[in-house]
């Protein structure tokens, strides 16, 4: 998942597929409030945070805030540090409960309520499967008994939290547990919370393909955000004002390659554990970053009818879906808000 943000970053990072269009008014123009802008390379992509205060010495307090609770998660959660925690789960796994922090467990407690939301779509054990259609430099297809191998290392029900103990158990060796499928949209959430605290009233937090808004920009209106399109590299499918939002896409066009005239890409199904098929793109609009980060796969995974009944069932959860036949499916709460281009 990951954001083109406004020309001057759109080529740095694999651009996963969110344009997001933000106000760049002069100080001088617009005393106040003031709006700033800063981005640093953390959790391994490009992280943009925007912040609008009553004073320059508060946006600036507020960025570095931000940055600050990203880069305490990242050393918590990263599973590319060794010494974090997620690492240490992993390398006990079928050995021995892993005491975590408070943080950590909500993560992979929120992670489970996703993969029960839509029906083990979204999965944090998938790794081992990942790990193996990527494990060479060239493409390559793993073979069935392969795959086959793998199930029991990929089985999120094996994972077991203990939440009075505060520990972690992946009850299989060789089991592996990622969140970067739902870790970058929870930093979101902690990021903006650390953002307010210093006393900014508006503001972005865009961690690669995730992004979330609070209030609004120095010129009192909403922060607007562009949808890539699947098939057309730099043109947008939609645009949408978020209202203290969040939004992430999840698709097919970022992480692939073509075989035979087939597209195989980084979404694998946990059922098959080969691509997942039935969607180009998915983009989920929710009050909380977790939320959007962690549906826009499981509902990918699922398939744009199941998902779309998905997201109309759930409240305050909005998405727009583009099926594997470039049929646009949009939810009923977006039919007025968002301006929609037809697929050409």
């Amino acid at each position: 998942m990951v954001v083109r943000f406004v020309r001057e970053l759109s080529r740095i990072g694999p651009a996963f597929a969110l344009l997001l269009v933000l106000g760049c008014g002069s100080l001088r123009d617009h005393p106040e409030p003031v709006q700033l802008r800063r981005a640093q390379m953390q959790m391994g992509t490009i992280v943009t945070l925007t912040a609008v205060a009553p004073t320059k010495a508060m946006a600036h307090a507020a960025l570095a805030a931000g940055f600050q609770e990203v880069r305490r998660l990242e050393e918590l959660l990263s599973t590319w540090i060794p010494t974090s925690e997620l690492s240490r789960v992993n390398a006990k796994a079928g050995h021995e409960p892993v005491r975590v922090s408070p943080d950590t467990m909500l993560v992979l407690k929120r992670s489970l309520e996703i993969a029960k939301l839509t029906e083990g779509g979204f999965n944090i054990a998938i790794g081992p499967a990942v790990q193996l259609w990527t494990s060479t430099e060239e493409p390559r297809i793993p073979s069935q008994s392969e795959l086959d191998h793998l199930r029991p290392l990929v089985d999120w029900n094996r994972i077991h939290l203990d939440e009075a103990a505060h520990t972690v158990f992946l009850t299989e060796p060789g089991m592996r547990i990622d969140i970067g499928g739902i870790g970058k949209g929870f930093a979101a959430d902690y990021a903006i919370a650390a953002m307010k605290a210093e006393g900014a009233t508006g503001g972005v937090v865009a961690l690669a393909g995730d992004i979330k808004t609070f209030g609004r920009m120095f010129n009192n209106e909403l922060f607007s955000v562009g949808i890539q399109h699947p098939r057309q590299e730099g043109a947008m499918l939609a645009r949408i004002d978020l209202d203290n939002e969040a939004i992430s896409t999840a698709g097919d066009y970022e992480r692939f390659f073509l075989y035979n005239g087939v597209r195989y890409h980084h979404i694998l199904d946990p059922k098959t554990l080969q691509p997942a098929r039935g969607c180009q793109s998915v983009t989920v609009i929710a009050k909380e970053g977790w939320l959007a980060d962690g549906l826009d796969t499981g509902i990918f995974v699922m398939g744009p009818e199941r998902g779309m009944e998905l997201i109309e069932r759930l409240p305050n959860i909005e998405g727009i879906i583009v099926d594997s036949a470039d049929n646009v499916h949009i939810s009923s709460g977006l039919k007025n808000r968002l301006h929609i281009e037809p697929i050409q």
